[in-house]
């Protein structure tokens, strides 16, 4: 814990430098597009480049750091966990503090690897379905049309899944946020918040 605390002004420059200069980068290139599904503004919508450089890779480089520092931290508690035992220290906290840890990591994981998955199939074939977009339009717009491909149009399920796994990634934050003690000093709060305005 102090060897943290020691360190936590590190902690926040990289929390809050990566995403700056992310941001300022992106805006700077004009990179922002407008999700013509979701309607929300977006990274790489229509610049596959954009998508793999600012979008793919640093999600997967993300969950690959946060993997390994979840990893190192399990095999640390369960290095204590079998120290305090052998002591004879009774480990309930830890244990329920290691499922805890656990459920959240599987319940931010999963849904992190879905999404980056169907970030890697829009950029795999996104050509193609510009292609076939194209291919069913060039005459309409009398434009010369592709040839030589397999025509292809995208799953409408991915993308679904993709927004939802999105969502989902946020609202499973809640599952570690909402524990028996916040929703203790919710009460307290809504009970002084009632009490304190009828006096």
């Amino acid at each position: 814990h102090e060897a943290i605390e020691a360190n936590s002004q590190y902690f926040h420059l990289a929390a809050w430098a990566v995403p700056a200069v992310k941001t300022i980068t992106i805006l700077a290139m004009g990179q922002v597009d407008g999700d013509v599904l979701s309607g929300v503004c977006y990274v790489g919508i229509y610049s596959v480049d954009s998508l793999r450089g600012f979008v793919l890779a640093p999600l997967f480089v993300y969950l690959f750091i946060g993997t390994s520092f979840l990893l190192a931290g399990f095999v640390s508690l369960f290095r204590i966990r079998t120290i305090m035992k052998h002591d004879g220290t009774k480990t309930e906290k830890l244990e329920k503090l290691m499922v805890r840890i656990g459920v959240f990591s599987v319940l931010y994981t999963v849904p992190a690897t879905i999404v980056l998955a169907c970030y890697f199939y829009e950029q795999a074939f996104r050509a193609t379905w510009e292609k076939t977009w194209l291919l069913q339009t060039c005459k309409t717009y009398a434009v010369p049309c592709p040839s030589h491909f397999a025509p292809m149009s995208p799953d409408f399920t991915v993308f679904m899944i993709k927004y939802l796994m999105t969502m989902i990634v946020g609202i499973t934050t809640g599952f570690w946020i909402w524990s028996g003690k916040t929703l203790q000093s919710w009460r307290r709060f809504y009970h002084r918040l009632s009490t304190g305005s009828k006096g």
